[in-house]
């Protein structure tokens, strides 16, 4: 599955040049890594979930919720970097709620979360009465805005993270015990393997790559908005599910999720580019998320049959 995305994501590529030869350029390829980062970050921290079987709706909440709270406490003097740790450790806390509710509870994950997600994004409305929060520091915004060798800092970030959660989920203990639990949670159980245990530190993981998610792109726009990355919100699914982590849990990659995020991206990047009007992006969008399910079915389909 794996070989057929990045086979996609070539083709598109291709496609868009045909149509488009200013595609190639450095800038627009340059943007559309810097555009795949934050989307990678947060189907990264969906995908730690779903990989359960299970779903956090509440990643583009805690994104925007822990930015919101980071940036305040360094607009009321909070030094930079402590600033950066606050969010990063808010996002881990929503996340151990989340954790929480769902194993020490019993809720359903997709409820729990959606609600979470609510709450969340009502809380960041209700403390910036809809406005903006702008005029960040230098310092905050340098790996999001800055480059490093005349290439922009922000697509390593997202390299950096595919290859350490690479290397989690295929050399870890941890990463084991998450396939173990997404394909079979009561044989994992029988195993000797803390289900909750792993489930809660999945949540946990998700919540903090939420956080990171968020202090890049508050470093990246430059402020905190009302609305704050609600466009990723179905994204984060369908860059994972397109890359092949079955929503029934227990099968998946990193290089599938990398896939996925990079082709949705250039499909988004390359129709701007081409001209075509915001309201077919958004339906193309649509179209991709749905496309992600019945890829996600039909994969299931075959599996059950071989």
């Amino acid at each position: 599955m794996d070989q057929a995305v990045w086979i996609l994501l070539v083709l598109a590529i291709v496609i868009m040049g045909i149509f488009k030869p200013s595609f190639y350029s450095f800038g627009i390829l340059s943007n559309i890594l810097v555009q795949a980062t934050v989307l990678g970050i947060l189907a990264v921290s969906i995908s730690m979930v779903i990989l359960l079987g299970d779903i956090n709706l509440a990643t583009v909440g805690t994104a925007g919720f822990s930015a919101l709270l980071g940036v305040m406490a360094m607009k009321a003097g909070l030094p930079v970097p402590l600033a950066i740790l606050l969010i990063l450790m808010l996002g881990s806390v929503v996340g151990l709620v989340n954790g929480l509710i769902v194993t020490k509870l019993k809720a359903n994950a997709l409820i729990a979360t959606l609600a979470m997600n609510m709450v969340l994004q009502g809380a960041l409305l209700a403390i910036t009465a809809g406005a903006t929060i702008t005029k960040l520091p230098p310092s905050y915004k340098f790996l999001s805005q800055g480059k490093i060798g005349g290439l922009p800092a922000l697509p390593l970030v997202l390299i950096v993270v595919f290859a350490v959660f690479h290397v989690i989920w295929e050399r870890t203990r941890f990463g084991r015990s998450l396939f173990a639990v997404g394909g079979n949670a009561r044989g994992a159980y029988i195993a000797g393997i803390n289900v909750d245990r792993v489930k809660i530190g999945a949540y946990v993981v998700s919540g903090l790559l939420s956080g990171l998610a968020g202090w890049l792109l508050s470093g990246y726009m430059g402020a905190v908005t009302s609305s704050f990355g609600t466009t990723y919100e179905m994204q984060v699914i369908a860059a994972a599910v397109i890359g092949g982590i079955s929503l029934t849990g227990g099968k998946g990659s990193m290089l599938g999720v990398l896939a996925g995020t990079l082709l949705l991206t250039v499909i988004q990047v390359g129709l701007a580019v081409l001209g075509i009007q915001s309201t077919l992006i958004t339906l193309a969008g649509g179209l991709m998320i749905a496309v992600a399910v019945l890829i996600d079915a039909l994969r299931n389909l075959y599996n059950a049959r071989t």
